[in-house]
């Protein structure tokens, strides 16, 4: 991917990008104050893919409303929210790991030493997929710092 499209995609994400929730470090996307678009946390490590959460089954964390499939996942992530909640709090992990904000697409995701991380969209996780520990490593590094930021 070209300098120019990876600048368009990141002034893009910060033009348009509607983070709702009361704590910004949680991604809410469309969906005002749902974290992670409405789509199931704890369906990434059980099913192996992205799962729409419902209205049914909720639960308030990080001032975010979380959505779950079924009440056996929302039990499982109360139990443990650290360990099914998405990194960066559901921004890009590619654009953490170059110090700015983005939002996460729920549809590109992927598992990392039991940790989910998800990237702007499918292009973008492809890049960051070339060499992941050092992306995950500099995104650490940054993502004390852009937290408390809005998107």
């Amino acid at each position: 991917m070209s300098f120019t499209r990876r600048l368009f995609i990141a002034a893009s994400c910060i033009a348009f990008s509607p983070a709702i929730a009361k704590d910004v470090s949680i991604y809410t996307g469309i969906l005002k104050g749902v974290a992670v678009g409405g789509y199931d946390v704890v369906a990434y490590f059980t099913a192996g893919q992205p799962v729409k959460g419902s209205a049914v089954f909720t639960h308030n964390y990080k001032d975010s409303e979380w959505r779950f499939a079924s009440e056996a996942n929302r039990a499982l992530f109360i139990a443990n929210p650290q360990k099914y909640e998405p990194q960066y709090g559901g921004h890009c992990a590619y654009a953490a790991a170059r110090n700015y904000k983005a939002s996460g697409d729920p549809q590109a995701w992927k598992i990392v030493d039991s940790k989910l991380y998800l990237n702007y969209d499918q292009s973008v996780k492809k890049i960051w997929e070339k060499n992941i520990p050092s992306e995950i490593s500099s995104a650490n590094r940054n993502w004390p710092t852009l937290a408390s930021k809005p998107l």
